[in-house]
C-alpha cells in the first residue's frame, strides 16, 4: 500500500491560507476605506516588529545595522498580526456606532498586538510621555519592550486598556463576562486564543452565555483566533473540521461566524462585514429584551477568525516554512544580529511594510490614519472600563454591629458562624443592586449565606422545571452566581472587580485551591498596579474560605486541605491579608473591613458549622482592630511570668486550645498560663516583612522571649514557624496542626489524629514546662486514657462523647 503524504492529508477547509470564506457576505469597505484600513494594519505590524527587534533607527531612516538590534531577542511574533487585524475593525465599528467596548487579549503573549494598535491611537502616549508620537518615543517605546527596566510581552498592568494580562491562559472569557455585568451598554471583545482555548478554565468558560442579562448586562464577543500552532504544536480546534467546530460552538449556545484566510484585501471585507454583524445582533437582541423587560436566553454571536500563524511574516526561512508554522511563535528570526543576511532579511520584511508612507517627518501616523481611531474615552486604550477604579463607587454597607449575635456568657453557646454573615451580605445586596454580587460554586446554601436569596435569587435563564420553584432560589434577575467551576465564578469576580465593582465569594476550603493560580495572577496584577500612578484602585477580592478542614467528618481525607493559605503567604506583603475570625462577631467585624478595602486579597477562613462563641461585638470589634491579643479570662499570669504561652488561629483550634487550659488549670492550678488569639495572621510576620506585622519589641511582649509555646493553628504547622522565624523566641515554639492524618473521623477523632486536640496540646505543656516534666506523668496518664476513651467511643457510637461535643467553657 503505497503512504499517504502529509499534502494528501491536509484538508482544504481548516486551511488558514486563500482568498477569505467567510459566514456573512458583504463587502462594506469602499475602496479608501480598504486602502487605509490596510495601511493602518501595515503601521500596526511595523511596530509590533520593531518591538520585538529594534533599539535604533525606528523608522528605519537609515540602513539597518547591527547595532540597532536589541542585544537580546524576545517576544512572539504569531498571535500579534491577528490581534492588530481585529482590533482595528473593533475600533471601525465603535468610530461607526459609537460604542462603548473593550478589548481583552487571551493569547498570553500577544501584547505587541494590542500594544502597537494602543500606541497608534495616542492613549499609550497620554499616560507615558516619554513614549510620545514621534521618533524618538517610537524609539523608546520599541526598546522597553522585554527589556529590562521595562516592560513584558502579555497585556501587563502597564498596558493601557487592559484587565487581562493573559500571563496565564483560560482565563478571558470569565474576565470579560464579569466585566459585561451590570454594564449595559458595554461590549466586550474577548480574544481566545486556540492554543488558550485547551485548557480546562476557558472550556468551563464558554458557557459565560448562561449567565448574561440582555436587559442589564452588557455583551461578550468571543473571538476565537485559531492561528494553527502553540509553541511546537498544532492546536486542537484548528484540526477539526468545520462541521465539528461549528457544532461545538453551537452546542455551547453560541452563534458562530466565521472568517478564514489569508488574502489581505478579502480578509478585511470579510471582518468588516462579520464584526458589524455580530454587533447589530447583539444591540437587536439587548433592545428587545429591553423593550418587553423580559430577560430570556440569548444566543450571542462568536467570531470564528481562522489566519497564519505569524501572518504576514516571509513565507519560509532556511528552507523552513516560517508564516503559518508554529517557528513563527516566538521571535521568527533570532540570529539577525551575528548574521549579516539574516539581518537584510529582517529589514526586506519591515520595509515591506512601508513605513515612510505611514510615518510623518516626525514619525508621527499620518493624519488620515490617525482618523481612524475612535478618540478620547472611546479609544479601547483609554476606555474608563479598563482602569475600573475611575468608576469605582463606595459600597452603602449596613451597620455590620446589628448583626451581632448576643453573647452573655463566652464559649457557652454554639451558633453557626457563618448564618449571620449571610444576613449581612444580603443587606449589602440590598444597598448595592447595581455594583455588588456574590459568587461561588454551588456552595451558598451549604456554606449558611442562603439569607442573601431573600434580596436576590440565583441567576438562571436556562430552562425550568416545575420543582424549580420548591426551594431553588432561581430568578432571571437574579444576582448571585453560582457554577460549578471554581475558575470560572472566580474569573467573573475578578472581570467584575477590575471594571470597578465590589463582590464576595465563597469556597470550600479543599477546593479553593482550584483557583490557586488565578489568585497568584490577580496578586501579581494588583502588584504592579500598585506601582503605577494612573491605575486607580479597584475593591479588594474578598475571599470567604469555609467547609474546613476540620469539621469534613462525612466528606473524609479528600476534603481535607488548609493549604491555600501557604499560597497566600507566597504573594506579595503589600496586597495579601489572611484573618481566622474564631465566631460569629469577629467574622462580622473581619468581612466589614474587608468589604471596604481596596487593592487587597483577603481570605477570610470560617467555617460554617456550630461553634462556640466567645465575643460580643464591642470585644470583637476591639480584639480583630488589634488582630492579635491576649484573652484574660483565659490567662492567669496577670502579674507575674507565665510559665508556658498558649496560643490559638482558628475556631477548631481555639476551642481546643481553651479546653486544653482548663485541662490544665485544674491539674496543676498554681501553673501560669498566658493565652493569645491570632485573627490576623500576618501579625506573626515581623513588621519589617508586613505592613500588618508586629514589632519585635510587641511580638516578645506578648509571647516572651524565653517561654515554651504551644501554638494551635487552623493550616499545616510550617506555615506558622515559616512567619515566626525571626523572632527572639522561635526556638520555644512549638505549632500544632494538620499533618494529613485522618479520613472519616468524628470532630475530636479527626483533631486528636493530628494532635490539635486539648489531650495533646494539654500532654506537650506538660513536656515543656521543665516543673511539669517532674511531676506531670499522672496528668500525662489521665489525658492519654481519656483521649483513647474519645477515640472507642467514637468508634462504638459514631458521634463524640457528650461531654466534649457539649463542651463549653467554664466560669
Amino acid at each position: 500500500m503505497t503512504p499517504v503524504t502529509a499534502a494528501e492529508r491536509a484538508t482544504p477547509s481548516i486551511s488558514a491560507y486563500g482568498t477569505a470564506r467567510t459566514t456573512v457576505a458583504g463587502t462594506p469597505l469602499n475602496a479608501e476605506e480598504l486602502r487605509k484600513t490596510h495601511a493602518y494594519w501595515r503601521a500596526c505590524n511595523y511596530l509590533m516588529l520593531g518591538m520585538i527587534y529594534l533599539q535604533d533607527n525606528p523608522l528605519l531612516r537609515e540602513p539597518l545595522k547591527a547595532e540597532h538590534i536589541k542585544n537580546r531577542l524576545l517576544g512572539h511574533w504569531g498571535a500579534s498580526p491577528g490581534l492588530a487585524f481585529t482590533y482595528i475593525h473593533l475600533n471601525r465599528l465603535i468610530k461607526k456606532y459609537d460604542l462603548d467596548m473593550i478589548f481583552l487579549a487571551g493569547p498570553g503573549h500577544g501584547a505587541p498586538g494590542v500594544l502597537a494598535p494602543v500606541y497608534l491611537e495616542g492613549a499609550y502616549s497620554e499616560i507615558y510621555t516619554d513614549k510620545s508620537e514621534d521618533e524618538e518615543g517610537m524609539r523608546e517605546f520599541f526598546k522597553q519592550f522585554s527589556f529590562p527596566g521595562g516592560i513584558g510581552s502579555h497585556c501587563t498592568p502597564e498596558t493601557p486598556g487592559s484587565i487581562h494580562e493573559g500571563g496565564e491562559l483560560g482565563y478571558v472569557l470569565s474576565h470579560a463576562c464579569g466585566a459585561a455585568f451590570d454594564n449595559p451598554e458595554l461590549i466586550v471583545a474577548a480574544i481566545v486564543g486556540d492554543g488558550e482555548a485547551e485548557t480546562g478554565p476557558l472550556a468551563t468558560s464558554w458557557h459565560i452565555n448562561k449567565f448574561l442579562n440582555p436587559v442589564r448586562d452588557g455583551a461578550v464577543l468571543p473571538i476565537l483566533h485559531l492561528n494553527g500552532y502553540k509553541i511546537n504544536n498544532p492546536t486542537l480546534l484548528a484540526r477539526i473540521s468545520h462541521e465539528e467546530l461549528d457544532s461545538i460552538f453551537r452546542g455551547c449556545g453560541w452563534t458562530p461566524y466565521f472568517v478564514e484566510g489569508s488574502d489581505p484585501e478579502s480578509m478585511h471585507q470579510a471582518m468588516a462585514a462579520t464584526t458589524e454583524h455580530c454587533v447589530s445582533e447583539i444591540r437587536k437582541h439587548e433592545q428587545e429584551a429591553r423593550k418587553t423587560g423580559v430577560a430570556a436566553r440569548v444566543r450571542w454571536p462568536m467570531i470564528v477568525l481562522r489566519t497564519p500563524k505569524g501572518w504576514t511574516a516571509p513565507k519560509e526561512v532556511d528552507g523552513h516554512k516560517l508564516e503559518g508554522f508554529w517557528r513563527a511563535h516566538q521571535v521568527p528570526m533570532a540570529d539577525v544580529k551575528k548574521n549579516p543576511e539574516r539581518l537584510h532579511q529582517l529589514e526586506s520584511w519591515m520595509r515591506d511594510y512601508k513605513p515612510e508612507e505611514l510615518f510623518d517627518e516626525s514619525g508621527k501616523l499620518i493624519s488620515e490614519l490617525k482618523e481612524l481611531a475612535p478618540s478620547g474615552g472611546r479609544r479601547m486604550g483609554a476606555n474608563p472600563h479598563a482602569n475600573g477604579g475611575r468608576l469605582k463607587k463606595a459600597l452603602r454597607l449596613p451597620d455590620f454591629q446589628q448583626y451581632a449575635l448576643k453573647i452573655d456568657k463566652p464559649g457557652a453557646v454554639q451558633a453557626e458562624n457563618t448564618r449571620p454573615l449571610g444576613a449581612f451580605l444580603r443587606d449589602v445586596m440590598k444597598l448595592n443592586m447595581k455594583n455588588f454580587r456574590v459568587f461561588g460554586p454551588d456552595e451558598n446554601t451549604s456554606n449558611k449565606l442562603n439569607d442573601i436569596y431573600t434580596v436576590s435569587k440565583k441567576f438562571w435563564i436556562a430552562d425550568y422545571f416545575p420543582e424549580d420553584s420548591d426551594g431553588g432560589e432561581l430568578a432571571p434577575d437574579g444576582r448571585v452566581i453560582e457554577m460549578l467551576s471554581e475558575h470560572t465564578v472566580e474569573g467573573m469576580l475578578e472581570g467584575y472587580l477590575l471594571t470597578g465593582r465590589h463582590g464576595f465569594i465563597s469556597s470550600y476550603e479543599a477546593f479553593i485551591h482550584v483557583i490557586d493560580s488565578m489568585f497568584n495572577q490577580h496578586a501579581k496584577w494588583l502588584s504592579i498596579c500598585n506601582h503605577l500612578s494612573w491605575r486607580e484602585k479597584i475593591a479588594s477580592l474578598n475571599i470567604l474560605v469555609t467547609s474546613t478542614v476540620w469539621r469534613q467528618d462525612h466528606n473524609g481525607f479528600t476534603h481535607q486541605d488548609p493549604g491555600f493559605l501557604d499560597v497566600v503567604v507566597n504573594k506579595s506583603s503589600a496586597v495579601t491579608r489572611i484573618y481566622l475570625p474564631p465566631d460569629v462577631n469577629s467574622l462580622l467585624s473581619v468581612a466589614n473591613h474587608c468589604l471596604k478595602s481596596e487593592n487587597y486579597v483577603n481570605v477570610i477562613v470560617c467555617d460554617k458549622q456550630l461553634h462556640l462563641q466567645y465575643m460580643d461585638m464591642d470585644a470583637a470589634i476591639a480584639h480583630c482592630t488589634k488582630g492579635i491579643g491576649m484573652w484574660d479570662r483565659a490567662c492567669n499570669d496577670q502579674g507575674s511570668e507565665p510559665d508556658v504561652v498558649m496560643a490559638s488561629a482558628g475556631d477548631v483550634p481555639t476551642q481546643e486550645t481553651l479546653a486544653a487550659i482548663v485541662l490544665l488549670r485544674k491539674e496543676f492550678p498554681d501553673l501560669k498560663i498566658r493565652y493569645i488569639n491570632v485573627v490576623d495572621l500576618f501579625k506573626l510576620q515581623p513588621s519589617t516583612e508586613h505592613p500588618h506585622g508586629l514589632s519585635d519589641g510587641e511580638f516578645d511582649a506578648l509571647f516572651t522571649v524565653d517561654k515554651p509555646i504551644i501554638f494551635n493553628f487552623h493550616g499545616y504547622p510550617w506555615l506558622i514557624h515559616r512567619l515566626a522565624y525571626r523572632r527572639t523566641n522561635h526556638k520555644n515554639m512549638h505549632v500544632r496542626g494538620y499533618k494529613e492524618q485522618g479520613n472519616i473521623n468524628t470532630p475530636l477523632e479527626l483533631a486528636i489524629e493530628n494532635e490539635i486536640d486539648r489531650f495533646s496540646l494539654a500532654m506537650d505543656v506538660i513536656k515543656r514546662v521543665p516543673k511539669l516534666q517532674r511531676i506531670g506523668a499522672h496528668a500525662m496518664e489521665k489525658f492519654r486514657n481519656e483521649q483513647i476513651a474519645c477515640r472507642n467511643y467514637a468508634y462504638d457510637h459514631g458521634t463524640d462523647k457528650p461531654d466534649v461535643a457539649g463542651w463549653k467553657w467554664p466560669d
